[in-house]
């Protein structure tokens, strides 16, 4: 069974969440909401792979969970190195 349409449209979801949280309409990044909303697919993910490991979670939960996961991670590693380069664009500015 390929799962790769439902990975696809689940990472698609997952990216147009992070962007609406990391850019709201007023113009401000709530960062306050982005880690709480990584912070709760993480967990969901660590639920539904220790049911998963006990037998009770369907695998395409856990294949959803981990996707969701890996989403979550990328794009705090991408607002991270963001911020990483802002800050080096600040140090090389002339006094």
């Amino acid at each position: 069974m390929d799962l790769s349409p439902q990975i696809s449209g689940l990472a698609s979801r997952a990216y147009d969440a992070a962007r609406r949280i990391a850019a709201p309409d007023d113009g401000t990044p709530d960062f306050a909401a982005l880690a709480q909303s990584v912070t709760a697919t993480l967990n969901r993910g660590e639920e539904t792979a220790r049911a998963a490991m006990t037998g009770n979670a369907d695998p395409h939960a856990l294949v959803e969970a981990l996707a969701s996961s890996q989403t979550a991670v990328e794009t705090v590693a991408t607002l991270r190195d963001r911020v990483v380069e802002a800050y080096q664009e600040i140090l090389r500015m002339p006094i």
